[in-house]
């Protein structure tokens, strides 16, 4: 890069970080561009097999939280990202383009970087302990500075999300299409990639562990956790984006808080239960775009082990100098 803009150490260090994000079967279905004044984002389309993601939801809302977890890295790291979203309506591949300035990292910044290392997707049931309203408030407050609502799903809603899970889950384990898709995923990518092992869990969730190491999530809303939905206003390409940014906002600061995080997509997959969700879980106010698992792990137990990320080197679509 250009004098006085960050070196490729730095560069690499947050693209590095931004790869930590989570993302459906742990895809990692982002790819980088290095410019002389910035980076771009691009989505991989041939990270996710169609059946498994028709509409192409969780590619973008995984990129989304890529972003974010870029952004929060330079913002660490000194560099202050101005970011244009969908910059390029002839290529909807290019997602984002960010320009970096000078920027004083603040004790949240480098807190929020310091988070991604620990994060990850716990699958584990959650104990009984209580999360404090604040906390929950601040989900809402840091979800809805990028774009995003937060509800938490309480009573009956709990119950209207577990129903939409079960019947996903049964749509799909008779879809010979998606199962075929799911079980294969591991041999179109490589085995260092971390991508979702050949076995339908409980509850399906991002970031699946490839060894089987962990334990399946628990059926929705019977542990203890905290269901989360997040929504946009709208249902566009740039709505899901920003959902993704939102969502590592809220995964970022719960494991910097100490809290355990799962995030689920599965019932969202399909139309007419996103459609459900969005009437009664949201009155309405706000489409569907994930649902998130909160709460405090379990102690005494083993720490969860990383899971595989992609190199960032194979990541890189080029080198531009001009």
């Amino acid at each position: 890069m250009d004098r006085g803009l960050p070196d490729d150490n730095t560069v690499k260090t947050a693209l590095a970080l931004a790869g930590r994000a989570p993302s459906v079967h742990n895809a990692q279905p982002w790819r980088w561009r290095i410019a002389d004044r910035g980076v771009h984002v691009y989505v991989d389309p041939g990270r996710e097999p169609p059946s498994l993601d028709p509409e192409r939801r969780d590619l973008v809302i995984s990129c989304g939280a890529a972003l974010h977890h870029l952004s929060t890295a330079f913002s660490a790291l000194g560099w202050a990202p101005v970011i244009r979203r969908l910059p390029d309506p002839d290529d909807p591949n290019h997602l984002a383009a960010l320009t970096l300035v000078p920027h004083r990292a603040t004790s949240r910044d480098v807190s929020l970087s310091a988070a991604i290392a620990r994060r990850r997707t716990d699958r584990r049931p959650y104990t009984s302990l209580p999360i404090p309203p604040g906390y929950l408030g601040l989900f809402s407050e840091r979800a809805a500075a990028l774009g995003a609502t937060v509800r938490p799903a309480m009573g009956h809603d709990r119950e209207r999300l577990a129903t939409a899970a079960h019947a996903a889950a049964e749509r799909h384990a008779g879809d010979e299409a998606y199962r075929f898709e799911f079980a294969t995923t591991p041999e179109r990518h490589s085995g260092r990639d971390g991508v979702l092992r050949p076995n339908t869990p409980r509850t399906r969730t991002w970031e699946d562990d490839p060894a089987g190491s962990e334990p399946a999530a628990p059926a929705v809303g019977l542990d203890h956790a905290e269901l989360l939905v997040f929504g946009t206003q709208a249902d566009d390409r740039l709505s899901r984006l920003r959902a993704g940014e939102a969502i590592s906002s809220v995964l970022l600061t719960a494991a910097n808080i100490g809290l355990a995080t799962c995030l689920l997509t599965e019932p969202l997959e399909i139309a007419e239960h996103r459609g459900e969700i969005r009437t009664s879980v949201l009155n309405g106010t706000a489409y569907p775009q994930a649902i998130l698992r909160v709460g405090w792990p379990p102690t005494s137990v083993e720490p969860l082990p990383v899971t595989p990320r992609r190199p960032v080197e194979e990541l890189l679509l080029s080198f531009d100098a001009g």
